[in-house]
């Protein structure tokens, strides 16, 4: 890739490629503001949470596929392929006139955002040396840390000014700054082999996938079909062990089975997996705590996870650093050790903790999240083929979204399961899970009664800190892993 780095423009192409990763890092949550409106306009409420599960799915499942397409066909073709079809299915979905119709066109806009976020990265690794990559990675990857702060903002000013429909017609105007700036900037050698593509496959790890969150997605239901669950997790284990005998004689197999062979690759893996359960747990139960412990109202309780957004990419520049001075084991030590220590914090916070402590938990969380997150990808291309960095990358990603996928159900789950707990243990109280919903809501908190609150704040707290402490011990987890020896790689440049 040396001639084709010295003919790209390096700044506009990164500037492209952050506005693309904006675009699929906003849409996953800035239509959360526009639901109750779109909710209302094309009714079908019964099923709105299929246009949250469908594109996060779709995401998930074109993930692998694309990081393969990518190293047999270029970053360039590819790359402006999943960006046209989430354009596509963005508009799509602008023009839809009722619920199916919206969840159908949010697949297709998934399938596209599943090629933004593997293949930016990959693009940034071929045109940045590994000490610089680190930085613009961190800076590339600080549009989700951006986009969950703007998002909410952005949404009601749209959904307030314009229409739902612009949320998605946004897209886009400005997606097409990307492609046009990929187009004429991005140069790389056409040196890509054309394989035979492993259709089978793609299907098996499709069923696997796709089997593993619709199964965690029963057992989240109220009223859980255990026949049902078992069933989907069955259908799941059979689509694996027909994956991994399809990857094990497939001519050109979409993931390279050899990959697991190599420990450091499943370690670095391994931990960002579990960093992202955690990562799940510190930004949607941190802002709930803040709000429905606290009492804040949700535009300063979202503000609790900011500082570690911003700290992720001083983490991520820390990474750079690390990268040319540290081993992979003692990077993931250092960044793994300092999330497990700052996450065990949350366990024995009590009850009325002062937004305060939040943000400054944020900030060494946020630099463990950086170190883990550019650290693992850096180092997952570097212990690589380069004619695999593609399927690397795109795996790295494929982990971390698959564990933040499974750990929302997960620990939906688990808060539920504590919130009846408490409400089994005192029947005189009458309590509901429905009150718990008013308690969590500044607004509604209020219709009450105040003799009801503290007991309902200390089994609501009780609920956050299982959470936690699931968290806690899969960071744990990676930490223990991370002791066994691994290879000492020269991270390549």
């Amino acid at each position: 890739m040396l001639k084709a780095q010295n003919k790209t423009n390096k700044g506009l192409v990164t500037f492209a490629l952050f506005i693309a990763t904006f675009l699929s890092a906003v849409e996953g949550t800035i239509i959360s503001t526009a639901m109750p409106t779109i909710v209302g306009d094309l009714k079908g409420i019964s099923i709105m949470n299929w246009v949250f599960s469908i594109y996060l799915l779709t995401t998930t499942l074109s993930t692998p596929v694309y990081g393969k397409l990518v190293d047999d066909l270029g970053r360039k073709p590819v790359f402006i392929t999943g960006l046209v079809i989430f354009l596509a299915g963005s508009m799509l979905s602008g023009l839809s006139t009722s619920m199916p119709q919206l969840i159908a066109w949010r697949a297709i806009q998934g399938i596209g955002a599943g090629a933004i976020l593997p293949i930016s990265n990959t693009i940034i690794a071929d045109i940045y040396p590994p000490d610089k990559r680190a930085q613009i990675m961190g800076l590339n990857n600080s549009a989700w840390g951006i986009a969950s702060v703007a998002a909410p903002l952005l949404g009601g000013l749209i959904v307030d000014n314009l229409s739902w429909k612009w949320v998605f017609f946004i897209n886009v105007p400005i997606g097409l700054i990307s492609i046009i700036l990929i187009t004429i900037f991005l140069r790389e050698d056409q040196h890509y082999a054309h394989g035979k593509l492993d259709v089978w496959g793609i299907v098996w790890l499709s069923l696997t996938i796709g089997g593993i969150l619709y199964g965690v997605e029963v057992l989240n239901q109220a009223h859980v079909n255990v026949i049902l669950a078992v069933i989907i997790f069955a259908i799941a284990v059979l689509g694996l062990l027909l994956f991994i005998r399809q990857e094990k004689r497939a001519e050109d197999p979409i993931i390279l089975l050899d990959l697991f062979k190599n420990r450091t690759f499943v370690i670095q893996n391994f931990a960002v997996s579990m960093m992202s359960i955690f990562l799940i747990a510190f930004d949607v139960y941190v802002p709930s705590w803040t709000q429905g412990l606290l009492g804040l109202p949700a535009t300063i309780a979202g503000f609790a996870t900011t500082p570690s957004s911003i700290f992720w990419i001083f983490g991520s520049f820390l990474a750079g650093i690390m990268l040319g001075k540290m081993t992979p084991r003692n990077i993931l030590m250092t960044s793994m050790g300092l999330l497990v220590v700052t996450g065990t914090i949350f366990i024995f916070l009590p009850v009325d903790t002062p937004f305060y402590a939040f943000l400054l938990i944020g900030i060494f969380q946020g630099t463990g999240f950086g170190i883990t997150v550019t650290g693992s990808t850096i180092i997952s291309q570097s212990v690589v083929d380069p004619e695999n960095m593609g399927m690397a990358t795109s795996f790295n990603t494929l982990v971390r979204t698959l564990s933040q996928s499974i750990s929302i159900s997960a620990f939906g789950i688990v808060m539920n399961h504590s919130l009846m707990h408490g409400i089994n243990a005192h029947p005189a109280e009458h309590l509901t899970v429905n009150m718990f919903n008013k308690m969590i809501n500044p607004h509604t908190v209020d219709q009450l009664p105040d003799k009801l609150i503290p007991l309902m704040h200390q089994i609501y707290h009780t609920g956050l800190h299982n959470v936690f402490t699931i968290a806690v011990l899969c960071m744990a987890a990676a930490f223990l892993l991370n002791l066994l020896k691994q290879k000492d790689y020269e991270i390549k440049a």
